[in-house]
């Protein structure tokens, strides 16, 4: 596998600590708002830092004023970047010429190289040409470009980009933010700075790109809500709060241990300067206002430690969310013997399935496997094949989709949100106006009066989130929430939904977020199947990437979930084990299959260990490219079959 390490010397051999970027005293405004204001920040080699921040407090124009996209404001400013330094800037909307090739988009026409490759690449999409071929391939001989060529391939298939004379104009924008971080892996810059770089990826290829990130010679400057990322590659975390920067040296985890025992200290505090305001407004009473210099003093020392003992608690209140759940009834959603295709491709066969109250499933599988068709099938606003989805009439479905919706630009944001409803019912009989709401989820009253137009990307997806939480459903699908979000919006969103009274349905990427929600499984493998998985996303991952020492499945309980599949854990399903047991035949399959995985596996290593080798012909690589896809779906197979057996074993 090509990990594109940068040259072993800036990995292994740093002499001393070296500064790459500093920047002092740096402010940033937009009109009469305050992003930042004298801010400071170094950066030196090897660093990973994280970047936490609301969306819409200049997290990106941070950012962009490190990438040297953005000028700064003020007399004392200064941003300076060690002389050489190679940036690679991913932005949350890269651009790139639409006329441009996939291949053309990622390779540096600068590079000799690249034109070598791209008239072999030409060559063999025409493999009538013999001519044609034979002169590129000589030309490939003459440049030893073979090593170069390989790696490209792996690095775009690796990224689900493997149609290199495709236009750009014809990707969508998920596939145009893979093929910009293809192209910043590719030229291997010095200093990394990603926003959002796990947008758009399946789980495969986040893991692979942790991992190439945690190479030590890596410099990185990151946004990601991607809570595992962030634990898994940083170093340190930096928070914007308040137009000021708080950095945290760890990883995430330390972040969260040391602001908690901050804000700790923060809840003493605020305890005690309680008391001492209720003397202090006691004595302002009592006195006349203003009537000496000391008094003045002492009036204008209580009104300041107020206000910043005000701001304590509102941040502290802004964190709960309690909205009261709509009735359910006896029926939920049933799906029986579904099928749903679209041409010769099957996303769904003969698929049956009973929603349960409190419901969690989670949906997985790689993407074009059919989740979102799933998702409209399941509300109804697509029409299955064969067989039925039955909705019972207590349901009210809120749908957050990946895509977004359309909001009304002219309107302010309070107005949009009281189009839905002007007030939701919380426990107890109480009710939450669409102003608390919305502070709810950090939206301050002057920002509630700002147009839709205004907010950034990451704030209008928290308001179309509130938009659906508004309706105050009692069956919550999520596809693809934590895109775009902030860390802090995130955090919000999981405490509500962990006590969330109705079912929830997920689609998501974002490995934390599923573990945290979910207990069991919707897999979907492609070709018309899906699996029913007993656990959680950890547990089938561990799974997946180590199927010779598998951890030991859970007691399996409930009723029959999807057809032919495990019954599922989901909360509101009785039962008990089915009792189920391997036969002397079954438990030698297994330990046959488990022989077999592991060779496969050790084949699959050689194949990527093949793939970095110098002397790599071109129809080895055609030929090992083959063998790896075959190779692939034959793991993929096994594995399901030794799940299956596992499941009884």
């Amino acid at each position: 596998m090509f990990t594109f390490a940068p040259q072993p010397s800036t990995i292994y051999c740093p002499p001393s600590t070296v500064n790459f970027l500093t920047i002092e005293n740096v402010t940033k405004s937009y009109g009469e708002k305050v992003l930042f204001q004298n801010i400071s920040l170094h950066i030196d080699r090897g660093q990973k830092i994280g970047l936490i921040a609301k969306n819409g407090t200049g997290k990106t124009t941070l950012m962009r004023v490190i990438a040297g996209r953005e000028g700064s404001e003020g007399e004392n400013a200064k941003i300076i970047l060690r002389k050489g330094i190679r940036i690679g800037w991913l932005d949350q909307e890269p651009h790139f010429h639409p006329e441009l090739d996939v291949l053309g988009a990622v390779l540096d026409p600068a590079n000799p190289l690249v034109r070598v490759v791209q008239r072999y690449e030409h060559a063999l999409a025409h493999p009538d040409n013999t001519a044609e071929l034979h002169d590129a391939m000589a030309d490939m001989d003459q440049h030893d470009a073979w090593t170069f060529e390989a790696k490209v391939k792996e690095t775009l298939f690796r990224f689900r980009m493997e149609q290199f004379e495709q236009k750009v104009k014809t990707l969508s924008g998920g596939q145009q933010k893979r093929l910009a971080l293809v192209k910043i892996l590719l030229e291997e810059p010095d200093f990394l700075i990603l926003d959002e770089p796990t947008n758009h990826l399946d789980v495969e290829m986040i893991e692979w790109l942790e991992e190439y990130l945690q190479q030590p010679g890596i410099t990185l400057f990151m946004v990601t809500h991607d809570r595992y990322f962030l634990e898994n590659v940083c170093d340190s975390i930096i928070e914007l709060e308040g137009g000021q920067l708080r950095r945290y040296s760890g990883s995430y985890s330390d972040y969260l241990e040391k602001k908690a025992m901050r804000e700790e200290v923060e809840a003493t505090t605020y305890e005690r300067q309680n008391k001492l305001l209720k003397r202090e407004l006691e004595w302002v009473r009592r006195s006349p206002q203003a009537r000496t210099t000391k008094a003045k003093a002492r009036v204008d020392a209580y009104f300041n430690r107020k206000e910043v003992n005000d701001t304590l608690k509102k941040k502290n209140d802004e964190m709960s969310l309690q909205i009261k759940e709509n009735w359910l009834g006896g029926k939920i959603v049933e799906l029986h013997n579904v099928g749903k295709s679209f041409g010769d491709k099957k996303i769904i066969e003969n698929f049956s399935y009973k929603f349960k109250r409190r419901e969690r499933v989670g949906i997985v599988g790689q993407n074009g496997t059919g989740k979102s068709t799933f998702l409209q099938l399941l509300t109804q606003s697509l029409a299955p094949d064969t067989g039925k989805v039955v909705v019972g009439d207590t349901i009210i479905f809120g749908f957050y989709r990946q895509e977004g919706i359309q909001m009304n630009e002219d309107k302010r944001v309070i107005d949009a949100v009281r189009d839905i409803a002007e007030f939701i019912p919380l426990e107890k009989g109480k009710e939450l106006s669409a102003a608390q709401l919305l502070e709810r989820f950090m939206f301050t009253r002057p920002q509630q009066q700002v147009y839709v137009s205004q907010l950034s990307g990451g704030e209008r997806r928290r308001l179309y989130l509130l938009t659906v939480l508004m309706k105050n459903p009692n069956f919550l699908i999520l596809d693809e929430p934590t895109n775009d979000l902030d860390v802090i919006t995130l955090q919000v969103l999981e405490d509500f939904l962990e006590e969330y009274p109705g079912c929830l349905v997920v689609v998501t990427h974002d490995r934390y977020f599923m573990d945290r929600l979910v207990d069991h499984l919707f897999v979907f493998e492609g070709n018309g199947k899906v699996r029913d998985f007993n656990g959680t996303y950890a547990e089938f991952r561990a799974m997946q990437r180590v199927p010779v020492v598998p951890p030991v499945p859970p007691a399996l309980a409930g009723e029959s979930g999807a057809a032919g599949a495990s019954p599922a854990k989901a909360g509101g399903t009785g039962g008990t084990n089915t009792g189920v047991k391997l036969t002397n035949t079954e438990r030698n399959e297994m330990k046959k299959l488990e022989k077999e995985l592991a060779s496969l596996e050790n084949r699959k290593k050689e194949i990527f260990d093949r793939f970095n080798a110098a002397d790599l012909a071109p129809e080895e690589v055609t030929k090992l490219s083959n063998e790896l896809g075959t190779l692939q779906k034959t793991l993929e197979e096994k594995e399901m079959r030794w799940l299956e057996l596992a499941e009884h074993a």
